[in-house]
């Protein structure tokens, strides 16, 4: 069952979205070569407490941190570790999702660690591209498979591939809900998209293959071909002329407080 959501609702999911945001936004403050994906999940939960929120991941069907931090040929899931440390030239997709007040709010960005390849910076711009390409289809009238055919062609024509194994979902007070939504398709196709769905987009891109494979802890997916990936995603509701996004960066900056926070804090 599809839930549309009410104005008490989505103010609810807006407010989520900005810690994640900020979250987000104090995330990029501290990355770098060096660093573990360990420390920037403990940072990273340490900040979402700290701004009176949970991370809805921790727990999750067994899911056990914070953050996925998924890393060159991971796709998805990938599980922060002490000894996975970042360096030049890398590609971590950062996902995450806030659960203030019992409203939630899920949102993957990707990180350049240093300067990329040339061919590692055209996949994040074609990623993040591709999911904003889907998510201008996002309106009232229009049908999934709009979505889908929207970020698959535009990745397709940049010589890349849209993973099929993962999709984006409804979301409200639960973190999956329906509709599936499939970032490949074909148009005027699927179920039709209606004014106050909330949905997460997340295109999940490969420079080679779209084939996955799951290591043996049952949760990090990779390439099969061991080319690198991307992730970007927002949560937003559907809207009639404009979808309205919850989570992007761009409406929030951090404030003294929350700077003091990033300064204070002790890796």
């Amino acid at each position: 069952m599809i839930i549309l959501k009410t104005e008490e609702e989505i103010q609810g999911m807006a407010k989520a979205g900005e810690i994640l945001c900020k979250t987000h936004l104090a995330i990029a403050k501290i990355i770098k070569p060096g660093l573990s994906t360990l420390q920037i999940n403990d940072f990273a939960e340490s900040f979402m407490l700290f701004k009176g929120s949970t991370p809805e991941q921790k727990g999750y069907e067994g899911f056990p941190y914070a953050l996925c931090t998924s890393l060159n040929d991971e796709i998805c899931h990938g599980f922060p570790r002490e000894d996975v440390i970042l360096k030049e030239g890398d590609i971590l997709s950062i996902d995450n999702v806030v659960n203030y007040n019992g409203y939630l709010a899920d949102s993957c960005w990707s990180y350049a660690i240093g300067k990329l390849s040339d061919e590692n910076q055209k996949l994040m711009d074609v990623t993040k591209e591709s999911m904003y390409r889907g998510i201008e289809k996002a309106i009232d009238g229009n049908r999934l498979g709009d979505i889908g055919h929207a970020i698959q062609s535009y990745v397709e024509e940049n010589g890349f591939s849209v993973v099929r194994d993962f999709v984006g979902h409804g979301i409200g007070k639960e973190m999956h809900e329906e509709p599936q939504v499939l970032h490949y398709g074909s148009p005027k196709r699927g179920k039709r998209l209606i004014e106050n769905m909330v949905i997460t987009i997340e295109p999940m891109v490969n420079v080679g293959g779209y084939q996955m494979k799951l290591d043996d802890n049952g949760w990090v997916a990779r390439t099969v071909d061991g080319s690198v990936s991307c992730q970007f995603e927002h949560t937003l509701v559907v809207k009639k002329d404009k979808p309205l996004i919850l989570t992007n960066q761009d409406d929030y900056e951090l404030n003294e407080e929350e700077l003091k926070f990033i300064e204070d804090y002790e890796f």
